[in-house]
């Protein structure tokens, strides 16, 4: 299997045609997953910890202020109790990993999994972000690659930039500012580059911050699928860009 870095969006993203049709051509491009294994902006807890291995995983819905309708959404996935042991089991010896069999999915993972997978019957499994700093993080997923020999979908799901603090148009048409369109042109091409250095080194070399991040949660698992590349110095292949309320979602995927 690939890996991939999505930007996930909130909860209504589901509402944006374009996006929901580029989800689906992804998915279906794809081979079908043995299980799926999610790296979200909205779970940071150290050390790592691993999410519900319950049959029907719950949910997190962790967000306010949108319509009851996006609070009735479920996704009845299986359980991976198989695949928390494998992600246990390929951490360094003498770190500690952390269970946490209550806490469900988070709309960074079964917002696009909705999308994605809508018949929720393949196992699903999310992890914390255990760190936000992208050396690290790249060696986790450099951890977790091997997981994608066995069918197993990795993905890191953030945004590609998130200037929430500073977004002066809510509606989703609205023209990017320009630190969100400076941000990520310097992403595209340093993603195309195949410039992990650089992309590491983000926060003091990218035009446009800290207003493309303010806090750095949602670029932060992009490193986690970057370390899952079965060859580092291949460039990503970049799957869907534009803009959704001047916010960058891009999202890419290494083979």
């Amino acid at each position: 299997m690939p890996a991939l870095f999505l930007s996930h969006g909130a909860p209504p993203l589901v509402d944006s045609a374009t996006w929901v049709a580029q989800l689906q051509r992804w998915a279906a491009d794809l081979p079908t997953p043995t299980a799926i294994l999610v790296v979200s902006a909205h779970w940071e807890s150290a050390p790592l910890t691993i999410g519900a291995t319950t049959t029907g995983t719950p949910l997190v819905y962790d967000f306010g202020g949108f319509p009851r309708r996006f609070y009735e959404v479920t996704y009845p996935a299986p359980g991976a109790p198989d695949l928390a042991r494998k992600v246990a089991a390929l951490m360094p010896d003498g770190e500690p990993v952390v269970q946490q069999p209550h806490r469900g999915l988070d709309h960074g993972a079964y917002v696009p999994l909705t999308v994605m997978y809508p018949d929720a019957d393949i196992p699903v499994l999310q992890i914390s972000l255990p760190t936000l700093d992208p050396q690290r993080l790249l060696a986790l997923g450099r951890r977790l690659r091997p997981l994608r020999e066995e069918g197993v979908l990795v993905i890191g799901s953030g945004f590609t930039t998130h200037g929430l603090p500073f977004l002066r148009d809510p509606r989703p048409e609205a023209v990017a500012p320009g630190w969100s369109a400076e941000f990520d042109a310097w992403a595209a091409e340093r993603l195309a580059a195949g410039d992990v250095d650089g992309l590491l080194d983000f926060r003091t070399r990218a035009p446009g911050m800290p207003y493309a991040h303010p806090t750095i949660e949602h670029f932060a698992p992009l490193f986690v699928t970057l370390g899952a590349s079965s060859d580092p110095e291949q460039a990503p292949r970049q799957v869907i860009d534009g803009f959704w309320m001047g916010l960058a979602k891009r999202s890419v995927q290494v083979d």
